[in-house]
This record gives C-alpha cells, sequence and structure tokens, in this order.
C-alpha cells in the first residue's frame, strides 16, 4: 500500500503531539512493507526535502490568501497553523505514482486539496483530527484566526474550489484520537465513518535517560522536587497556572522545582509567563526551556530528572506526553478536560483537577509529594497502562485497518505490504 501523510508542517524546531503520529506511524508503516512519504508546507523549514528517522519528508511551497497579512501574523499562523494554500501541494498529490490513499492530518483549504485529489484519482482519504474540530472552546478557536484580523482574506473561491467544507463529509474515515471528541464527531456526522484511535508512545525509548544530567546541565539542584510540564509556550496550555502552583507550593515547602519546556507558538504569552515568573518572585525555582529536539537525549533525560509530570491544559484532545510521562516512571496531574478523562482514570493511575483550579492542582502534587508510596503506584499503574495499550505497534495496526477497509469500501485494491 503507498499512503501519503499530509500535516500542516513538519520540522523538528517546532515539533508537537501531531509530528509526534505521523512520524511513528509512518514508520511502522515502512517496517511492515507499506511505502508512505511525508509532503507538508514548508512552513518553518530550513530545508525542502529531507529523512527523518528514515521517513522521506518532502515539504512545497505555500501562501496565505489574505490582503494586508504582515510578516509577524504570516509567523504566527505558521506557528499555530494557519488556513493556508498550495498548488505545488495539489500538483505533488496529483502526479504522485502508484497512490493508494491520502492521510490528511489538517483540514479547511489543506485538508480540501488532499479531497480534491482523491476524487480526481478515485482514490480514497482519510483525515486525523488530531487539534479538535467539534470539541474546542471557543476562546481557543478565536486565538485560531487571531493573526488575520484586519487582513482581507480572498482564498475562499479556492476552498470552494477544492471542497474546504466538504473535508469532514466526503472522508472515507475521520479519526479521533479523544472520546469526547468522537462522540460529537459521530453525532455531527451521521452518515461518516467516525474512528476513535488514539495516540501511541515509544515506551522502551521513554524508559531511560539521565535525569542527573538534565538536572547538572540547567543548576537545578540534586535535592529538588521536579514538577515537569512538557507542551508548546501558548495559552491553551495554561503554563500560566502552574506558575501560580508553584509559588502556592513554595509557600509550605522550598524544595519544589518547576521545569517547563515547549516550543514557543505565542510569542506575547512567552513574555507575559516570563513576567509572570518574575513577579511571583519564583524564578529561583521555575526553568523555562523553549523547546527541545523531540528526537534527541535532552527529553528523555527530562523526563527522569523529575519527580512528578504536570499538564495544566485548557483545552487537550488527546495528550500524548501523558503517555510520555507514564513510560518514564512519573506520577501525573493533569487537567481533566477534552480526550484525558478517556484513558486516565482519577486516583488510578493519575490525578484529575478542573483547569485553573490552582487550589487543587497544589492538593494533587502535595498528595504526590508527601505519600511516596501512593505517587509510586500511580506511575506503576501509568506505565503499564502505557505499555499495554498505547504501544505504536497497537496504534499502527488500527490505522491499517482503517486504510485497508477506506480502500475496500472505496472499491481500490490496496497492495499489502
Amino acid at each position: 500500500m503507498t499512503i501519503i501523510q499530509v500535516p500542516r508542517r513538519f520540522v523538528r524546531t517546532d515539533w508537537g503531539g501531531t509530528e509526534t503520529v505521523v512520524l511513528q506511524t509512518s514508520k511502522q508503516l515502512l517496517a511492515r512493507g507499506h511505502h508512505t512519504e511525508i509532503i507538508c508546507p514548508n512552513a518553518l523549514a530550513a530545508s525542502n526535502s529531507e529523512s527523518i528517522d528514515g521517513v522521506q519528508v518532502t515539504r512545497v511551497p505555500y501562501f496565505y490568501p489574505y490582503f494586508g497579512l504582515s510578516k509577524d501574523a504570516r509567523h504566527a499562523l505558521d506557528k499555530k497553523g494557519g488556513n493556508l494554500f498550495s498548488f505545488s501541494m495539489l500538483r505533488r498529490l496529483q502526479a504522485y505514482p502508484g497512490l493508494d490513499l491520502i492521510h490528511a492530518h489538517a483540514g479547511k483549504r489543506l485538508g480540501g486539496i488532499c479531497r480534491h485529489v482523491a476524487r480526481h484519482r478515485n482514490i480514497p482519504y482519510v483525515i486525523s483530527l488530531h487539534g479538535g474540530v467539534f470539541d474546542v472552546p471557543a476562546e481557543e478557536a478565536r486565538r485560531w484566526t487571531e493573526p488575520t484580523r484586519g487582513a482581507v482574506e480572498w482564498g475562499k473561491a479556492l476552498g470552494w474550489w477544492v471542497g474546504a467544507r466538504r473535508v469532514l463529509d466526503d472522508a472515507a474515515a475521520v479519526i479521533c484520537v479523544g472520546r469526547q471528541e468522537y462522540e460529537e464527531t459521530q453525532r455531527r456526522l451521521p452518515n461518516t465513518r467516525v474512528v476513535l484511535l488514539p495516540n501511541g508512545v515509544d515506551s522502551a525509548r521513554f524508559a531511560t535517560g539521565d535525569g542527573a544530567r538534565f538536572r547538572a546541565e540547567y543548576r537545578i539542584p540534586p535535592h529538588a522536587w521536579v514538577i515537569l510540564l512538557i507542551s508548546r509556550i501558548d495559552p491553551q496550555k495554561n503554563q500560566l497556572a502552574a506558575v501560580r502552583v508553584l509559588a502556592e507550593l513554595l509557600g509550605v515547602g522550598q524544595d519544589y522545582h518547576l521545569v517547563m519546556i515547549g516550543h514557543v507558538t505565542n510569542d506575547a504569552y512567552h513574555a507575559e509567563l516570563q513576567h509572570t515568573i518574575r513577579t511571583l518572585g519564583v524564578a529561583d525555582h521555575c526553568t523555562l526551556i523553549p523547546g527541545l529536539d523531540a528526537g534527541g537525549t535532552a527529553l528523555l533525560d527530562a523526563y527522569h530528572a523529575a519527580n512528578a509530570f504536570l499538564l495544566p491544559t485548557m483545552h487537550e484532545p488527546f495528550g500524548i506526553v501523558i503517555l510520555e510521562a507514564w513510560s518514564a516512571g512519573l506520577p501525573v496531574v493533569a487537567s481533566r478536560v477534552g480526550g484525558i478523562p478517556s484513558f486516565v482514570t482519577h486516583e488510578q493511575d493519575g490525578l484529575l483537577c478542573e483547569p485553573n483550579n490552582t487550589a487543587a492542582y497544589v492538593t494533587a502534587l502535595r498528595a504526590v509529594h508527601d505519600q511516596p508510596a501512593f505517587a509510586r503506584a500511580l506511575a506503576e499503574r501509568g506505565a503499564a497502562n502505557a505499555r499495554t495499550h498505547y504501544d505504536w505497534r497497537i496504534v499502527t495496526d488500527a490505522l491499517l485497518d482503517v486504510y485497508t477497509t477506506a480502500c475496500a469500501n472505496h472499491g481500490t485494491c490496496a497492495g499489502a505490504g
């Protein structure tokens, strides 16, 4: 089978859960004898072609169809994921030899391009809702379009041409990573095949790391009790809440230390975060790292330098970092939002709190801090859950079933690996 994966961007310097899913499932598909390649816009990229972990990545030119869009606004759209268009993408997909299926990892106009080519070539396409569509808070949806404020959009005709508004209706399958989004999508699209397919993890890889090396490099005291938060620096991920929680914790004990790691997708929020750290007087107990290479050892070391993992996000379709934290042996404290409660069971393999409830996060982290046996039990059950249910081999088995069913229902014959 030949599959093309189409994410909105794919660069090591700005990595997230979507990129991890695309890369890991592509590696699994290649290992099973299928052919897959990543073709994406060249947003934020230094090169138009490279191989990442044995997976070919081809990047093509693109544009945002707006008049009056500033350079800073285009950069913000690149970081967050704007509604772009690419004639080069359309031509590349149209000419790709022996293509059996297109897997779109974005909707709107980019998803429309995948739809247009698939219909023209008479092959199926599937789409993954990594960031959610129907289960997205209004404030988060507003931030997605904020950089285009004041600009004049002229690309609606392009969206009409490729059927951007029909992407979900005409897909052979719509893949949701979290149960809440899955149930809402089923309700909104009763005539479309909707599949619940969670993200995965390489448990063996995250099980090892040098925590002492990480602490030494970032001058974190050996005796510190480290709370780790890994997520892009963005209001959605709510790092400000973590800083407020740290300030409260330091009122009852001075051994707490917060480490926040993530690529910056909102410069203003990054500046506000730095300002709040200084204002609350917690700078000596806080380490802010604007991104680490997802494929390097430093990220693994960070997990093993920590005592607990915190994810106070406001909106989260899944939360792949929780699987990574579990695999590294960490107890998890997270928000009760989006897809997180569909795989984290409160007081069994994690502690769940309402977003922005500082007191609840403080109580949860103190419980993990003060009760080592309880923390260890949470971590062990989480690690077992990650190994048993979320290994990439299991996820890819389910994904291949989606592909083969899509091809069978479409009446095309995809070659086996």
